[in-house]
């Protein structure tokens, strides 16, 4: 049997990571780029040269959250800077339902394409703190694949893969190296300028997780 894949792929590394880790278990890859309207477009841009880049069919959905509330889609919000300490509380930056969201698009799609599992490359360890980010969502989200697609009351239900949520940022780094993940192609950035801003919580955790690896980032 032909193995499929649903990739939820944001541009960024560990997205990145768990497409090439997908792209290693012989999966053929179908990748899900979102539009929904953040602060910029650097990260659509590298998510589809990564799709390209890892030889995958991908599609790019463009969604719309015109109520805000987030710092990643609404600039009258001001991106969190230079917090040495990334305290635990849920920032600024998360988005109210995205995985939830993205998710549901990921479910459609999978059924649709006859593809087995999605992979989504959430991390609970070097992270900003997001809810939706956890495993206890994903057994949850799991549950409710199979209570309500087709496929899930058939008794052949889509499972999500989140192969990177126990590792720490430098686990994934030293994880792509081995897989050959073009890491220069990735965006891990909040803001949209030329080069990393390297200030915002996003660069910091990606800064750490290449010092702790040893590795120099390409970026």
């Amino acid at each position: 049997m032909n193995k499929k894949a649903v990739v939820l792929l944001s541009g960024g590394l560990d997205s990145a990571t768990t497409l090439f880790f997908a792209k290693a278990k012989n999966y053929q890859t179908y990748c899900l780029i979102f539009d929904y309207g953040q602060r910029h477009a650097k990260e659509v841009l590298q998510a589809k040269r990564l799709a390209r880049h890892a030889k995958s069919f991908f599609k790019v959905v463009k969604i719309s959250l015109p109520w805000g509330g987030s710092a990643l889609i609404d600039r009258k919000i001001s991106l969190p800077k230079n917090r040495k300490n990334i305290p635990k509380e849920i920032p600024i930056t998360y988005v109210p339902a995205r995985n939830i969201i993205f998710l549901s698009f990921a479910a459609s799609y999978a059924e649709t394409v006859g593809a087995q599992v999605i992979f989504i490359g959430a991390n609970a360890v070097d992270y900003s703190g997001y809810p939706d980010c956890r495993p206890n969502f994903y057994y949850a989200f799991q549950l409710a694949m199979k209570r309500g697609l087709k496929t899930g009351v058939s008794g052949k239900p889509i499972k999500i893969y989140t192969p990177l949520i126990h590792k720490t940022k430098a686990d994934i780094i030293k994880l792509g190296r081995k897989l050959k993940v073009s890491y220069e192609l990735t965006w891990s950035c909040y803001a949209g300028g030329q080069k990393p801003c390297g200030v915002c919580d996003s660069c910091l955790i990606r800064a750490k997780g290449f010092k702790d690896a040893n590795i120099v980032d390409p970026l």
